[in-house]
């Protein structure tokens, strides 16, 4: 299969697939730079240096990064505190690379060499148990190459077997267990049914 632009430009990004471009992930946002002159500064990850390499191949200018997409920091990865997780499964939904495994009403964890530092996970989780920790490492040619993969093969599946579309934000939702359905109540509600869920997986553990 011959390489096109879109493969040439989804080379050059880092594939975190953390979606702050604006685009479900590198390849997307790669196809609207090629088909749709997207600026080439809108990913944080991939910094100035991924801009500079942007510019080269397009022929274009070397722009600012574009911070209202936020500006390139240390790679992190999640850490989950299972003390407070419910196993609500809505981190492993939102992952892009499913680095983090667990099942629903069971403890989840997090697997750190697939984890891309997106921070995907944060925002779904309703007990806040999730936290960015530093890497303490440098993102890699060979990270880039499994997020890429790992990212696919995610696709793929959510594809064939789920029928899904691909957005972030269905990731997020689609089968989305009760405690989630508490987020579009009042806060007292959504605090009680969290609280509810706590209490019953603190009585799992003395169970164990």
């Amino acid at each position: 299969m011959p390489t096109t632009l879109i493969d040439r430009i989804d080379a050059l990004l880092p594939q975190t697939q953390c979606t702050k471009c604006g685009y479900d992930g590198c390849r997307p946002y790669a196809a609207a730079i090629a088909n749709d002159a997207e600026a080439i500064n809108r990913c944080p990850p991939g910094g100035t240096a991924g801009i500079q390499a942007l510019a080269l191949l397009l022929n274009q200018a070397v722009l600012a990064p574009d911070a209202s997409c936020g500006l390139q920091q240390p790679l992190t990865v999640a850490v989950i505190d299972e003390l407070h997780c419910i196993g609500c499964t809505l981190c492993i939904q939102a992952c892009p690379v499913d680095a983090i495994v667990g099942a629903n009403k069971l403890m989840h964890t997090v697997i750190p060499d697939r984890c891309t530092g997106c921070d995907l996970c944060i925002a779904p989780c309703p007990t806040d148990c999730i936290s960015m920790e530093p890497a303490h490492r440098e993102w890699t040619s060979e990270d880039a190459i499994n997020g890429r993969l790992h990212y696919e093969q995610r696709q793929h599946r959510l594809q064939e077997h789920h029928d899904e579309p691909s957005a972030a934000v269905a990731r997020n939702l689609a089968n989305k267990p009760a405690v989630s359905t508490a987020a579009s109540d009042d806060a007292t509600t959504r605090q009680q049914v969290i609280a509810d869920a706590l209490a019953r997986a603190r009585a799992r553990r003395k169970q164990l």
